[in-house]
């Protein structure tokens, strides 16, 4: 198995200092999922009449998680601990709140934290990207083309969006960014063939890992949905075992579209995996614990803007004390 939790030795490119350090991904999704105080937990002390715990504070934060595409699910999850506890009176002060908060999401959220592992008896271990248009499916696979490579893995990707306007040549570009190879055919072909020649040339030439790019789709267009049941098959052809991860990249500022979306996708194809991008926008993070509460499915990584670096394992831990703005050192 190749696990990716530990980083890469250094070499002597990556050891130099670079001019301006940056700050951590923790800090940056902290400051990018917060423009400011946290949403979740900002101005709470000034709502608890002599410091006391009281409904009218439950029912601002239930506001707050709603609003956040939290769901109203998982929300009443969230907070009827929550109420247990001030009825027991185990809460007298904010800090008290706080901390029975996080243990609430994270409650939530760390049974879904499991990073990718690669089975190395996989030869090539199949990863089949789906996703609706403007997910950022392509980027994805991208950015962890360029992470499975900095571990060593020997990484092949396959375009499988023979529609979208520049889609091969976006993957390309990737590709020689990376240095990896790319297997394309005309705009137009077959997906499914497309996808059928990459699994046997990474077989036959021996590599790690086959990450296979898919047009984007709308969830709700089942002709398009059967196309991509059409390239799970082909891959089963070449490896009665493949795809051994289908991975659901979701757009994390749609909201509750982004459940539905994956709703629709894990029926149609048994979802494996989840990349939620783009929290550096509107989203303010709460639809990822209304899909892994409502889902389960494993949260594999995180995207937080378009540059490589903007991209990481999730953390169930380092994302909740992103919400609550916590843990400053990053």
């Amino acid at each position: 198995m190749f696990g990716f939790k530990s980083k890469p030795k250094e070499t002597p490119e990556t050891s130099q200092p670079a001019q301006k350090e940056q700050p951590g991904f923790f800090a940056r999704l902290r400051a990018r999922l917060n423009r400011g105080d946290s949403w979740l937990t900002y101005d709470l002390a000034n709502l608890l009449p002599g410091g006391k715990i009281d409904e009218n504070v439950l029912d601002e934060l239930e506001t707050r998680l709603i609003t956040a595409d939290v769901g109203v699910e998982t929300t009443e999850r969230i907070l009827a601990g929550l109420r247990k506890k001030v009825q027991r009176k185990e809460l007298d002060d904010l800090n008290a709140l706080l901390g029975a908060l996080r243990a609430s999401l994270l409650e939530v959220l760390q049974p879904v934290a499991k990073p990718l592992v690669i089975d190395s008896n996989a030869t090539p271990f199949a990863i089949l990207v789906v996703g609706v248009n403007g997910a950022g499916k392509t980027t994805t696979i991208g950015k962890l083309a360029r992470e499975l490579k900095r571990h060593g893995v020997k990484v092949m990707l396959a375009a499988g969006d023979t529609f979208r306007a520049a889609a091969v040549e976006q993957l390309q570009i990737w590709g020689q960014r990376n240095d990896v190879p790319v297997i394309a055919q005309a705009t137009g072909a077959d997906p499914a063939a497309v996808v059928f020649d990459a699994m046997q040339a990474a077989k036959a030439r021996g590599f790690n890992v086959l990450l296979a790019d898919t047009a984007g789709r709308l969830h709700t267009q089942s002709n398009l949905m059967d196309e991509l049941k059409k390239v799970k098959r082909v891959m089963g052809r070449v490896d009665a075992t493949a795809p051994h991860e289908i991975l659901l990249v979701l757009d994390a500022s749609q909201g509750q579209n982004a459940l539905q979306q994956a709703r629709l996708f894990n029926d149609a194809l048994g979802v494996t995996g989840i990349v939620l991008t783009k929290l550096d926008g509107t989203a303010k993070g709460g639809i990822v614990l209304a899909i892994a509460s409502e889902l389960k499915i494993p949260i594999r990584y995180i995207g937080i803007g378009e540059a490589a670096e903007d991209f990481d394992e999730f953390d169930a831990e380092a994302f909740v004390d992103a919400l609550l703005k916590t843990r400053e050192s990053a």
